[in-house]
Formats: C-alpha cells, sequence, structure tokens
C-alpha cells in the first residue's frame, strides 16, 4: 500500500474513533444505557488501535488480533504503557459481555470509566500518530531514527 493511502487510512481510522467516543460522551452526558456507552467507547479504542496498526503494516481481520498486536508492537516495545494494554482488553471483554451474554448487567459507573479509558486511549494514540508525522518530516537520510514513548494523558 503506498504511503498516501496509509495515511489516508489512518486519518479515516482515528476520524471514526473520534465519532463514536462523541457518541458514546452523548450516550453518558444523556444517562443512557451503560451497555451502549460501553460499546460505542470500545469501538473508540479499537479504531485507534486499527490506526496505529497501519503504521506496522499488520491489520488483523479479528479484534483479538488487533488487541495482540497493539501489545506486541507497541507496549512490549514500550511506546505505550501497560495499562493503556489493560484498558483495552477490559473494554473489549464488557464489550463482549454486554453484547452477548444476558448474566451480568453493566454499571453506570463501569461505564463512565471505561468511557474516561477511551478518552485517554485516544488522545495517547493521536499524541503518537501527531509525533510520528512530525518525527517522519525532519528525518535525515543516514542518522538513526530512534523510538520514543508516549505517556498516557
Amino acid at each position: 500500500m503506498k504511503e498516501d493511502d496509509v495515511s489516508e487510512l489512518i486519518r479515516w481510522r482515528m476520524e471514526q474513533a473520534g465519532s463514536v467516543l462523541s457518541d458514546a460522551k452523548f450516550l453518558l452526558e444523556g444517562k443512557r444505557g451503560p451497555l451502549s456507552i460501553v460499546n460505542r467507547s470500545y469501538y473508540a479504542m479499537f479504531y485507534a488501535t486499527l490506526a496505529l496498526l497501519q503504521k506496522t503494516g499488520k491489520v488483523p481481520s479479528k479484534h483479538t488480533g488487533a488487541i495482540g498486536l497493539f501489545d506486541t508492537e507497541f507496549v512490549l516495545k514500550g511506546v505505550f504503557p501497560k495499562e493503556m494494554s489493560k484498558n483495552l482488553h477490559r473494554a473489549f471483554e464488557l464489550r463482549q459481555l454486554s453484547d452477548y451474554s444476558a448474566c451480568e448487567p453493566v454499571s453506570p459507573e463501569k461505564a463512565k470509566e471505561t468511557f474516561q479509558n477511551a478518552v485517554n486511549f485516544v488522545e495517547a494514540v493521536r499524541a503518537y500518530l501527531r509525533a510520528e508525522k512530525t518525527r517522519s518530516a525532519f528525518k535525515v537520510p543516514g542518522i538513526l531514527n530512534t523510538g520514543h514513548r508516549v505517556a498516557q494523558p
């Protein structure tokens, strides 16, 4: 895939993340169902993860694959803190439970926490992608371009 196509896909995925995060905020502020808030919050994190994975050229077809690649490509390499991985895993599990299990309701407090984790996650990814874009604009041939860590907001 051409670099321009990758950049456009990253932009699109981050736009999706922002859109569903706005939906989650609307639902939260309207005191709507916790299940819907969790769903939209998780998808914000998922779309941001897909945007990141475009940088690696590894984009899986399943949610579990995307989460696993986020861990191996970004958390284990120290780009993002482990807490972001834990929050992504928790949101995925809650979304799975809320969408496919009728056993355990999600509390409004847990939905609010998931939303805030999603806000932090998307902002951290956005900051990383901005820094990467700036850094790649200033690459000098023949000079090693070292990685950096982005702290969670």
